[in-house]
């Protein structure tokens, strides 16, 4: 479960520390645009060593690598395969070419069937391939939505109900389903702003995002909130699923509303995740 994702600075000690104690279901530990270049190495050293430390208790560790084309690139992929997080996170993927090198890289360097990649598509060209990266690899399990780096791509503007990104936003909910994968949605970047925040995160809930990242720890409670199950859906899918297996056929109704065997499918869905977050 995925439901929020906070990027954390990885040359900030503090700021790793903090991030053991936070209610967000996993953990960015970035090497990019948050670690300014004169302290890239320390950083990765500090960032490996936290992911296999095994102190985030049940908290999803990633890292979030330097991306291609980049001087720190070959050795961040490689210092991450070693320590073995739960994932990498690799900026700006293009193809599916890139991903089946990111895989290499990742396998010669010894790192466990556990670390899987997270892709991020953020260029115009990535929108156009979606699909393709998202299906390169079994090793690849998550599309990472950089919202900011379309934005810019696109000459778009930062306005809320985000009109000129849901084209993009689509494209890759479309690639990521059609591939089997799950899919974040970008960040919100007032972090003062948390009406607008939680506007969004109901936005990508209904869209379909699995859950999104995040730049501040104020963001995780009301991302969490909204993309759990609301008790009123928990008890609509509990009466879904009841009706149709007693009726013992392919449609029935409740409260009204016509169900077949997709409304049922979702329905133990959003069970299976409301029995997830009371474990």
């Amino acid at each position: 479960m995925r439901r929020s994702v906070l990027y954390m600075p990885g040359a900030n000690e503090r700021a790793l520390e903090k991030a053991k104690t936070l209610p967000a279901d996993a953990v960015i530990l970035d090497l990019e645009d948050a670690v300014h270049p004169d302290s890239k190495v320390e950083a990765r050293k500090r960032v490996c060593e936290a992911a296999a430390s095994g102190e985030y208790g049940n908290r999803e560790i990633t890292i979030r690598v330097n991306g291609f084309g980049t001087q720190w690139h070959p050795d961040d992929l490689r210092a991450a395969a070693e320590a073995g997080p739960d994932a990498v996170v690799v900026p700006k993927v293009n193809s599916a070419a890139e991903v089946h090198a990111i895989e290499r890289v990742l396998e010669a360097g010894g790192a466990p069937d556990k670390t899987t990649i997270w892709a991020m598509v953020e260029t115009p060209i990535a929108m156009l391939h979606a699909y393709d990266i998202a299906n390169a690899s079994d090793r690849l399990s998550v599309l990472v939505m950089g919202t900011n780096d379309l934005a810019k791509e696109l000459r778009a503007d930062h306005v809320p109900g985000r009109a000129p990104l849901r084209t993009a936003l689509s494209l890759c909910l479309l690639a990521a389903r059609a591939a089997g994968k799950e899919i974040l949605d970008g960040v919100y970047n007032d972090v003062r702003d948390l009406a607008g925040f939680e506007a969004e995160c109901l936005q990508g809930k209904q869209f379909g995002f699995d859950g999104k990242t995040l730049i501040h720890p104020g963001q995780i409670e009301p991302c969490n909130r909204i993309f759990s199950p609301t008790e009123e859906e928990i008890e609509y899918s509990r009466r879904v699923i009841e009706a149709f297996e007693q009726a013992g056929r392919g449609v029935v109704t409740v409260d009204g509303r016509m169900v077949e065997n997709m409304h049922v499918d979702n329905a133990r869905r959003i069970l299976a995740i409301a029995d997830q977050l009371s474990s």
